[in-house]
């Protein structure tokens, strides 16, 4: 049910809805009020007194919608209780189903519009303040909220976008803490300061990324090669397939539907996870998706995978700074 009112979701916003946000006049644009991450209600928290985080950014969950005025926001309002609706879906699904027994930070943004991506100056014009929001938050989160930790970064869709924004901006030592980065979703066309390809599942410091599809031809509009690609049933960065046994529909509860046997391989040529054997049939992006495009199930096909694959790689780095820890403390005792 969680992950079943998360997806559609996303097809309720494309219909449009009405707020009484208030708002401001920006660029000849609606633009709702600045959330306040001071605020505890701009924010979605589950701490489970881990020793390390999970700072997740969701996907687009808003579309187009009138006001009262009869004129057109194209961004969230975030203090608007229906607008809040289906982004806390997504925060509780995404926290249910990957986070595990990490603790789980995601902050509400006045992410733009679905329909801000038909174009790509649109997309140009409207993304600055989504990401401009998500840095303030971010930077909040780590001076009030991470104590230090080491964290893992994770975004869909638009939150990936902005994700790789902070990883290039991100300060060395701040970078030291990273667990690893999750940009779901998305092509990264090339490397940049702080974004390092996956190779294995344990590795550290490094960017996951993926986009599954029925075949090469089934790419989202505007796609090119993504120069980080890994297959996130057996994390190999080769053809070698995988299978993946799960139900394919999050629309479905789980024991209404039988699972799927998929075989899943990375193409190496184009970036592309091919997915065979997949069978649900409601999983096509309003506006922007296409048959045998799988973007909406990126995150619940492979959730068992991920939330064992963050859980991994979280050890793995706790083991490696107690480890970096231990040998500066060696090297400081003095000789007897």
């Amino acid at each position: 049910m969680i992950m079943r009112n998360f997806i559609l979701s996303i097809a309720l916003v494309v219909l449009g809805l009405c707020t009484s946000c208030q708002t401001s006049q920006t660029a000849n644009e609606l633009v709702p009020s600045e959330p306040d991450y001071q605020d505890s209600t701009q924010w979605y928290i589950t701490d489970r007194q881990a020793a390390a985080d999970v700072f997740y950014i969701i996907s687009t969950e808003t579309g187009d919608y009138t006001m009262p005025s009869g004129e057109t926001c194209h961004y969230a309002d975030t203090y608007s209780d229906s607008l809040r609706a289906p982004l806390y879906g997504e925060m509780l699904g995404v926290d249910t189903l990957v986070s595990g027994q990490l603790n789980y930070y995601s902050p509400y943004y006045r992410q733009c519009s679905l329909q801000s991506f038909e174009s790509d100056s649109l997309k140009a014009a409207r993304m600055p303040l989504a990401l401009g929001d998500v840095q303030r938050a971010f930077k909040y989160y780590l001076k009030h909220y991470n104590q230090g930790r080491p964290f893992i970064l994770a975004g869909f869709s638009q939150g990936a976008h902005i994700m790789l924004e902070l990883l290039k901006d991100m300060d060395d030592d701040t970078f030291q803490r990273l667990i690893a980065a999750y940009a779901i979703g998305i092509t990264i066309p090339e490397a940049a300061p702080h974004i390092k390809a996956a190779k294995r599942a344990d590795d550290t410091g490094v960017t996951i990324c993926y986009n599954s599809v029925r075949d090469t031809t089934c790419t989202m509009r505007g796609w090119t090669k993504s120069s980080i690609a890994i297959n996130p049933v057996n994390w190999r960065t080769d053809s070698t397939p995988a299978t993946l046994i799960t139900e394919p529909s999050p629309l479905l509860p789980v024991d209404k539907q039988k699972k799927d046997t998929m075989t899943i391989h990375l193409d190496t040529a184009s970036g592309l996870l091919i997915v065979e054997g997949f069978t649900a049939q409601d999983y096509v992006l309003p506006l922007l998706g296409q048959e045998g495009n799988y973007h909406t199930r990126e995150i619940w096909l492979y959730r068992d995978q991920l939330r064992e694959n963050m859980s991994l790689r979280a050890a793995k780095r706790s083991h490696n700074l107690g480890a970096k820890i231990k040998c500066k403390s060696d090297k400081a005792r003095p000789t007897l």
